[in-house]
């Protein structure tokens, strides 16, 4: 069989593979390529858009788009966590995964089947999937903010129902027991203890203080930067701020100087937990604080408020531990009525 004759413009990436390229020049002298498949189509193609150049048409939107990868995507997201997020590690660690999916895709090419597919194979808890589901929105959202995207297929991804949970917080005797561990392994750590329980920051919150934002005079801290974006202000109980003043010492810190040593080394809570409480989290001091709180009978309000909850759902969680609320509550109730006299006259 003859050779077909060469032409210009048109190529096949891999010979052999029956996969043809067109190449050609937009209206403005911009160059594209593009893959089309069989040889015939190709040249159809390239005629195609050879004829609208000298039309002197723009090349549709459509086709731009196809070359903005989800990796484009991903790197804008990535530079507004690091701006927006107290804890962006987290962030760029999960997008690190999608990435090796789906990095190399356009990114108005992934449908929300596929999307749905990878979580369900690549997720075992649906919290796990709707925080993956979450970081790849924003990566969309920020594509259609930039104009780099026309639509976002995340929102059609049913979001998973997640469990409540059991709430884990320290009870008196595990508390007790835990410091002791503390106090014989690790002694210069008791005051992260006691700051944590006491004030109900998050992990990233507390580890990434600097001393400008413990006010000694007015006994608060300043929280500008947390995890759902709104500063909050927590006020410092007596234990807390003698934990601050042991950390800090004679020394006179700078503003900038970070309150902690160590940071995000977690080694020294790991093997203090696994000794003495094995399924016990650093998060878990969050929910000892709020817990602490409503068995108190604190208003739910000022719960969230201390916590830096987003809504009074994350709250309302802790409304069930505040058993003296809740009797307090039915004794208002009326006493049965009696009843009635049902005696009639023997006449």
């Amino acid at each position: 069989m003859a050779k077909a004759e060469p032409v210009r413009g048109i190529w096949e990436r891999e010979p052999g593979s029956g996969v043809w390229w067109a190449r050609y020049r937009d209206a403005a002298g911009k160059l594209h390529r593009e893959k089309v498949g069989r040889r015939s189509d190709a040249i159809a193609l390239l005629e195609k858009r050879r004829n609208e150049r000298r039309a002197g048409a723009k090349m549709p939107e459509n086709i731009r788009a196809a070359a903005v990868k989800f990796n484009d995507l991903a790197d804008a997201a990535e530079t507004y966590s690091k701006a927006h997020h107290a804890d962006s590690k987290k962030y760029l660690e999960r997008m690190a995964k999608l990435r090796a999916e789906f990095g190399e895709r356009g990114a108005e090419s992934i449908k929300p089947e596929e999307i749905d597919k990878w979580l369900r194979a690549n997720t075992k808890t649906p919290a796990t999937a709707n925080r993956y589901r979450a970081v790849m929105s924003l990566a969309y959202r920020e594509g259609l903010r930039n104009g780099k995207v026309k639509a976002n297929p995340v929102p059609l991804v049913r979001q998973r129902r997640e469990s409540s949970g059991v709430i884990r917080f320290l009870l008196d005797d595990e508390e007790r027991r835990l410091r002791k561990h503390i106090a014989e392994h690790c002694p210069e750590r008791a005051n992260d203890l006691t700051i944590a329980i006491g004030t109900g920051m998050r992990q990233s919150e507390q580890y990434s203080l600097t001393w400008g934002q413990v006010d000694f005079e007015r006994k608060e801290i300043r929280l500008k930067k947390t995890k759902n974006g709104l500063a909050r202000t927590i006020p410092m109980s007596a234990s807390v701020m003698a934990a601050f003043n042991t950390l800090k010492g004679e020394d006179k810190r700078a503003a900038s100087t970070p309150v902690f040593t160590g940071g995000w080394e977690r080694a020294w809570w790991d093997a203090a937990t696994d000794a003495v409480l094995p399924d016990y989290r650093w998060h878990d001091n969050r929910h000892t604080f709020c817990s602490r709180l409503a068995m108190r009978g604190v208003n739910l309000k000022v719960i969230q408020t201390l916590a830096g909850h987003k809504t009074i759902t994350m709250t309302a969680r802790y409304a069930h531990l505040d058993d003296a609320a809740l009797r307090a509550a039915v004794d208002v109730l009326p006493e049965p009525l009696a009843e009635p006299d049902v005696t009639t006259d023997s006449q």
